[in-house]
């Protein structure tokens, strides 16, 4: 876990946070567990329950039930994490083997199911009927957001308009239901729901598309996941709708191939491509005025260290690497 100051203002509770999470993956079935820990213990980034503890805090909001909806929300995430790797046939993430790739799709996409399940449990101990309006709408808007970029995969007509619906569903969604729900939970005012519901949304579509432009100019070790794997599963992300409206005919034609056939046998030509039709100069802007525009929301909280790491975490957010090109 990387210290920075958005993590210590919480160091505590997160640590509680771990606790829940190991205690509710014990299974009486060992594989389960198994492969729940291996998951969990991956060391990503926990964004999503560390946005729920520090909205929650900003809202003072204190206790066991902040913590216990924060590992709902990873339990939430874990559960798609495992759905996704066997829908995209993934080998990597976080910097290993997925779970697919170690124990195979059945019983990856069946811990997954169990997470989910966890999750629904851990709501209901929770007690609060508008967090379980918020979560149970994510879950589904989620699993819309995954069948539209199922269904648009090698589809080179997809539009810009389209890809933003998929990211706001796929990726977005379970960002707006962090911050969301903890407002919920804090009985927050009706302006500091709305404007926390309107931060997790920003937020989460500025991480998406910085992950998507990450595709073509990271590199594996920075990723925790292998470059060019968009391309080839024939996804049409930003970068590449992109370069097809608005690069020469010739990096047009280029991309709308590689998406149509997928796989990467084209990858430094198109890496070359979205660098030379500026895709990943508009990508990496458009991801910045969503950060902007996701701070703005935080004006509703109160002045506190938890508001101030907010606004450190969503620059982060977006400035994951070491690419000037997308520093705040």
């Amino acid at each position: 876990m990387q210290p920075q100051s958005f993590y210590r203002a919480v160091a505590d509770d997160f640590s509680a946070v771990d606790e829940i999470i190991k205690k509710q993956l014990t299974s009486r079935v060992p594989l389960v567990s198994k492969i729940g820990d291996y998951i969990t213990s991956a060391g990503g980034k926990r964004l999503r329950p560390l946005l729920v503890l520090l909205c929650g805090k900003a809202l003072g909001r204190e206790g066991d039930d902040l913590r216990l909806l924060a590992a709902t929300i990873e339990f939430l995430h874990t559960a798609t994490l495992l759905h996704d790797d066997v829908v995209d046939m993934s080998g990597m993430r976080r910097g290993r083997s997925t779970a697919n790739a170690l124990w195979g799709n059945a019983p990856s996409v069946l811990v997954g199911d169990f997470l989910y399940s966890r999750s629904f449990e851990m709501m209901v101990e929770l007690g609060s009927m508008p967090v379980m309006q918020i979560l149970s709408k994510a879950t589904r808007v989620i699993a819309e957001g995954e069948v539209l970029q199922l269904s648009r995969v090698r589809d080179a007509s997809t539009t810009e308009e389209v890809y933003m619906e998929v990211i706001r569903g796929k990726t977005a969604m379970l960002f707006e239901a962090s911050t969301h729900s903890a407002a919920a939970l804090a009985q927050a005012t009706d302006e500091q729901r709305e404007a926390l519901r309107t931060f997790g949304d920003h937020l989460g579509v500025a991480f998406q598309l910085v992950d998507d432009l990450l595709d073509y100019k990271g590199d594996s070790q920075t990723l925790g996941k292998n470059v060019g794997d968009d391309l080839a599963e024939g996804k049409p992300t930003l970068p590449l709708i992109y370069t097809m409206r608005e690069g020469t005919a010739e990096q047009a034609a280029l991309v709308r191939q590689a998406i149509q056939k997928g796989g990467l046998e084209d990858l430094e030509q198109i890496r070359v491509a979205v660098e030379e039709s500026g895709a990943l100069q508009y990508t990496a802007e458009l991801a910045r005025d969503y950060v902007k525009r996701a701070i703005a929301c935080l004006e509703v909280l109160p002045a506190s260290e938890y508001r101030d790491a907010l606004v450190e975490l969503s620059e982060f957010a977006v400035a994951r690497t070491h690419l000037s090109l997308i520093h705040i």
